[in-house]
């Protein structure tokens, strides 16, 4: 197990996991690279992400190691490519027990990324300055029978990202605006 100071917050009965946020800049704009799930996997279905996923114990030395893999499994980002700048405050999920820390990186240009079919139908490459469009951002409030919350939602040209992913890119475009 990755050492406590690296997870993040915790949902119970939780795996550790971990995401990249790789940013490059391209034509006048930075942009974040983020993936689409296929149909055929067994959570997150068809959904937007970003490179991530569970931590391996033997196989990860911490949590950003696992960032790194992942991404690289993922579409083929080389671990050497990548700065990593940032931790971000770790989320937790509910509906799949995961507590993910996100890991900011940067990359030199923009990547030549290759998609593994298992696990990626698409990638996609978001200017920040879509994501910041007041235009792109929803919110809504979600009332269950346990809790209520507030789900953010960034509606691309032809996506919707939702869920952790968006509530990741909400903590990180927030922290982007007051330049911290």
């Amino acid at each position: 197990m990755p050492p406590a100071v690296e997870k993040g917050p915790n949902v119970e009965g939780s795996q550790a996991a971990a995401v990249l946020v790789p940013l490059y800049e391209a034509d006048g704009d930075t942009h974040v690279v983020l993936i689409k799930r296929p149909e055929t996997m067994r959570s997150h279905r068809g959904e937007i992400a970003f490179p991530g996923g569970k931590f391996e114990a033997g196989v990860d030395t911490d949590l950003r190691a696992t960032a790194l893999r992942e991404a690289h499994e993922e579409v083929g980002l080389s671990p050497d490519d990548v700065e990593i700048v940032a931790r971000l405050d770790g989320i937790g999920t509910v509906a799949t027990r995961f507590t993910i820390t996100p890991y900011v990186g940067i990359l030199a240009g923009p990547p030549v990324l290759t998609p593994n079919p298992r696990e990626v139908e698409r990638i996609l490459e978001v200017r920040l300055s879509e994501l910041l469009d007041p235009d792109a951002y929803r919110e809504e409030r979600w009332d269950t029978h346990t809790a209520d919350f507030d789900v953010h939602f960034y509606d691309l040209e032809d996506e919707t990202v939702w869920g952790a992913t968006a509530r990741i890119l909400t903590s990180f475009l927030a922290h982007l605006v007051a330049g911290r």
